[in-house]
């Protein structure tokens, strides 16, 4: 087997997801044109930390990356050496990259409108369903007939980042909508069988245990491409889901269209939908769960963004704002008060 095939058995066996392999093994493959030499390629079992390191430096130093960016690199190589090749690198001591703190882009709640409203149909909901139920964009295309309990009124996304489950509230306002969105997937579901097709991809082992659950409406996306695919792991023919690049262009260009003068991406619907329930009193904890953060640290950094728009340094009024009367205004000064006042040399 070729270096690839056992990348992608291991990664595969531990159910990583598609987007992890793809992104872990890119990495790899920059590691090995980084350490390629003119008589040719060289295996990562002639290479050890020393290779790591000078790699790891090249992207601090020569390009810049971002920190997180680096520690993306270095865990794709560490699964390398310790999960497909079953070899400890060594210790190594790379220039690691300055780690940053950004404050998310927040909207405010007119802004989210304009843009939301800007949004063309059938995006616009997939858009709305990222802010009302602070669903990142990938979780939102892949929300599946049976997440959606219009009596209840939530969505249960599933695989989730670290791939866990959570449970998100469900907009009123979308009840309709869905339940209209659901029928016009069951007719398009009804004519991909009629056709010989239906099939979708399930998670893990699922299709051993179910092995009709694949043709079934329950799990169809609800969200689905124009056309059939083929599944990159299995090979088979199904429906997919909607691009996560259809969504995130679509924001955008909907942004500029709203007039909002700022970087707009998918997942600022996100950082909005999490600042606004603070707004609205809600505590941290809560909000960590609705978004599905590991760590309540992740979620603490909406609390600064509106303790800085509440209170603190949006509170101080600038002195350019002062009332004339306590400006500062050039008058002559008394004769002789400058006596005994001397200039330096």
């Amino acid at each position: 087997m070729s270096l690839r095939d056992d990348f992608v058995a291991v990664v595969r066996r531990k159910h990583y997801s598609l987007r992890t392999e793809r992104t872990y093994w890119a990495w790899i493959m920059a590691f090995l044109r980084f350490h390629r030499t003119a008589s040719g390629w060289r295996h990562p079992c002639s290479m050890g930390a020393a290779e790591i390191e000078s790699f790891l430096s090249h992207l601090a130093v020569n390009r810049r990356v971002a920190a997180s960016t680096q520690n993306q690199a270095l865990n794709a190589l560490v699964f390398l050496y310790k999960q497909v090749l079953e070899t400890d690198p060594g210790s190594f001591h790379a220039v690691r990259a300055k780690p940053s703190r950004r404050m998310p882009t927040v909207l405010s709640r007119r802004e989210v409108h304009a843009v939301l409203a800007a949004v063309p149909a059938p995006i616009r909901t997939i858009a709305e369903l990222m802010y009302g139920a602070g669903l990142r964009v990938g979780e939102a295309c892949a929300v599946r007939v049976m997440d959606i309990d219009l009596d209840r009124l939530q969505l249960t996304v599933r695989r989730g980042k670290g791939d866990k489950d959570r449970i998100t509230p469900l907009p009123e306002r979308h009840v309709e909508p869905l339940r209209s969105r659901i029928e016009d997937r069951r007719r398009l579901h009804a004519a991909d069988l009629a056709a010989g097709e239906g099939w979708v991809e399930l998670p893990f082992a699922f299709e051993r245990k179910a092995p009709r659950a694949a043709w079934t409406l329950a799990w169809q996306y609800l969200f689905h491409a124009d056309g059939l695919s083929i599944d990159p792991v299995s090979g088979r023919r199904g429906r997919w889901h909607v691009h996560e690049s259809t969504v995130q262009k679509a924001i955008s260009h909907a942004a500029v269209a709203a007039g909002v003068d700022r970087r707009v991406t998918s997942h600022v619907l996100r950082h909005s939908f999490a600042t606004h329930l603070l707004e609205d009193g809600y505590d941290i904890r809560t909000i960590q769960t609705l978004l599905g953060h590991s760590h309540l640290e992740t979620t603490m950094i909406y609390t600064h963004v509106v303790e800085q728009a509440s209170r603190g340094v949006l509170r101080v009024r600038s002195p350019l704002d002062a009332p004339a009367r306590d400006r500062w205004s050039a008058r002559p000064l008394p004769e002789g008060s400058c006596r005994g006042l001397s200039l330096p040399d």
